[in-house]
């Protein structure tokens, strides 16, 4: 009997800055000429390292697994910001899609004195998952990079301003859901990128608009995590023709899709 071809997983991970708020996570499957949803999600809030660890080990397998988190992974810096940072401010400010300066000084008060994104990374490299930005399309590989949603959304979605989806004092409630319904909308309409994503219908559904509080902010999240699969998904499909690493391994740095009116990546 001839072995079965293990497909390509891509895993998202919205991690937060502290075990002590839920992290969201997601799974995406590539079987050559579609993506899905590797289901069932979760049906309890990850909060440790230890459950996102086992999360990561039960849908990634042995096989080409690539992990895209959006939380800052390489921090020498004690403080200011990191100069990856920098460079995707100069390009993304004017979408309002900068980054937050990460430094060990603000990230470790988060974590107990250390930072939590080199942790995971740590921990990932124990299941075989070794921390590296540099991703060659189409490779059987087993790695994990930075990503950052906003400045993605702009430049995948063509936006010409961020997502508002997040609580913020300045957003009313209305507006607020608006920008759900934009953002879902966005992500059904990746079954007509390259490469395509088909997501169930039940996770796009308004029901989950009704929800308030900490139920609202777990579906953030989830949407989130799975629009970080969905990078690890297309740079894994497109590479650096399509992507640009802001920064580097060593001063810290974010992977990015850019497109026409963006800074082409780097040859």
């Amino acid at each position: 009997m001839a072995t079965p071809i293990r497909q390509p997983v891509f895993i998202g991970i919205d991690l937060a800055w502290s075990s002590r708020n839920p992290t969201g996570v997601a799974a995406l499957r590539w079987d050559g000429t579609l993506a899905s949803l590797v289901e069932p999600l979760p049906t309890a809030a990850l909060y440790t390292d230890d459950d996102i660890l086992a999360f990561v080990r039960n849908v990634a397998g042995r096989g080409t697994a690539l992990v895209a988190i959006d939380a800052p992974l390489t921090v020498p810096n004690l403080t200011g910001r990191r100069p990856g940072e920098a460079e995707l401010n100069a390009v993304f400010a004017k979408f309002h899609a900068g980054a937050h300066p990460a430094n060990r000084q603000r990230l470790a008060g988060y974590n107990g004195g250390s930072v939590r994104g080199e942790t995971l990374v740590a921990g990932l490299a124990i299941l075989g998952i070794r921390h590296d930005p540099m991703v060659t399309p189409h490779r059987a590989t087993r790695q994990a990079f930075e990503v950052y949603p906003h400045p993605s959304m702009v430049t995948l979605f063509g936006l010409n301003r961020i997502l508002k989806y997040k609580a913020k004092p300045t957003i009313s409630h209305a507006q607020r859901m608006a920008e759900f319904r934009r953002y879902q909308h966005l992500l059904a309409s990746l079954r007509g990128y390259d490469p395509p994503l088909a997501l169930p219908k039940s996770l796009l559904s308004d029901i989950h608009l009704s929800y308030k509080g900490r139920a609202l902010k777990a579906y953030e999240d989830q949407l989130d995590a799975v629009f970080c699969a969905y990078l690890a998904l297309y740079y894994w499909r497109w590479g650096a023709e399509r992507c640009r690493m802001f920064g580097d391994i060593t001063k810290g740095y974010i992977v990015v899709p850019v497109d026409e009116r963006v800074v082409m990546p780097l040859q």
